[in-house]
């Protein structure tokens, strides 16, 4: 029987934070969870539920930047949380060349992700905050790093390759890939439901939220992935980019539209579901407005388009589908969204149950059809809590 232990799972974002404490034993046992979210925004929300989902503590906070976001969270877990947790694993988006799985929490590699980043600038700076504020609110917790780019370290050499000067490429340069953290939990689900494909098949991962990406995974291993050296290429998304020409960046620094700050701004915070259709950045919004709209119904046929364009490459690289497992706040709620991605699949031999997709079904492809589609809530967490755990024990 393993100890029961506490561990905090800490999960940090460009403008929210969320936390989960755990019991880790035969099992992980929820706690509570929380967030604190619109950091440097007006009406900042602080919340804190049960496992039910009642609420413990609601309020407003004003957190002007995330330096007082995490003082606010980490003096909340010191004075309302059942003492200091054992363990507290962090959620570190990029782990650069150097990084490739989780890791105990040193000076030597603060240092080392603080050298990173410039590779993802809106979010490193924020889960270096987090963790030197759990050291100070929460001394002698043992302290994990869980890098959300080492699930897709087995891609092959040439997945991961820009094709740019070698000279570049040595600085670090080369496709890394994200949303690891949720696709490692998904595969465990997979397998702790016995699905054999999960460790022999071809599957197509999606998760589809305001940040999306989809990976291939081959026998239980990802060989390719739609985001690549950070977390804003790829597939269509609620205010990011995905893909795009390079032509189109040089073209607004030279025409003198923007500078490097405000490419970024734009790349990240202005384009995808927002940029195109003008009107919000929320799905379910679009959906709501597209019959009077047609910038929002635009919106929304692109991220179709681009996630059923992806799908059509990862198959490719699988050489064949079996599964397609959706998950995300978009791939788990939406059963429009996949329907119309699926829209013109066919060819690949997914046959969709209508009434299993509304329903919201486990499993939401017809008992006949070749390639099997299920609908996974993930749980980022959770995957921290076990390589936390994993790390803590010498794994």
């Amino acid at each position: 029987m393993k100890p029961v232990i506490t561990i905090l799972a800490v999960n940090t974002g460009s403008s929210s934070i969320k936390f989960s404490l755990y019991e880790s034993g035969e099992r992980e046992e929820l706690l509570f969870s929380g967030s604190l979210t619109r950091i440097g925004l007006k009406d900042g929300r602080f919340s804190v539920v049960d496992p039910e989902g009642r609420y413990i503590d609601c309020e407003r906070v004003d957190a002007p930047d995330h330096p007082a976001a995490c003082s606010h969270v980490f003096s909340w877990l010191k004075k309302h949380g059942p003492g200091i947790p054992d363990a507290v694993g962090h959620r570190v988006v990029h782990g650069g060349p150097r990084h490739t799985a989780s890791e105990k929490v040193t000076p030597e590699l603060l240092d080392s992700i603080a050298e990173l980043v410039s590779y993802a600038p809106e979010h490193l700076p924020q889960a270096l905050n987090a963790i030197r504020y759990a050291a100070t609110e929460l001394p002698g917790a043992f302290q994990v790093a869980c890098f959300d780019t080492a699930f897709h370290n087995t891609m092959p050499p040439l997945a991961k390759l820009c094709p740019i000067p070698e000279e570049y490429r040595r600085q670090g340069v080369q496709r890394y890939g994200f949303h690891g953290l949720s696709y490692q939990y998904i595969l465990s689900q997979l397998q702790a439901e016995g699905d054999p494909l999960a460790r022999k098949g071809r599957l197509i991962l999606a998760h589809l939220g305001h940040g999306a990406s989809m990976a291939a995974v081959l026998d239980g291993r990802s060989i390719e992935t739609t985001m690549g050296f950070s977390p804003a290429g790829g597939l269509v998304m609620s205010t990011r980019t995905g893909d795009l020409d390079p032509g189109v960046v040089l073209f607004l620094l030279q025409e003198g539209h923007l500078d490097s700050t405000g490419l970024r701004d734009m790349v990240n915070k202005k384009s995808g579901l927002f940029g195109v259709s003008g009107l919000s950045d929320d799905m379910r919004d679009l959906l709501d407005a597209e019959a009077k709209n047609e910038q929002a119904r635009l919106a929304v046929e692109l991220f179709c388009y681009s996630a059923r364009k992806h799908i059509g490459a990862l198959t490719a690289v699988l050489g064949g589908l079996d599964m397609i497992v959706f998950t995300g706040g978009i791939g788990l709620y939406s059963p429009e969204i996949r329907e119309r991605i699926f829209a013109g699949l066919e060819f690949l031999g997914v046959r969709l149950d209508h009434e299993k997709n509304l329903n919201h079904s486990g499993i939401i492809s017809t008992d006949t059809s070749p390639v099997v589609v299920k609908v996974i809530e993930t749980n980022e967490e959770v995957t921290i809590v076990r390589e936390t755990r994993r790390v803590l024990e010498g794994g």
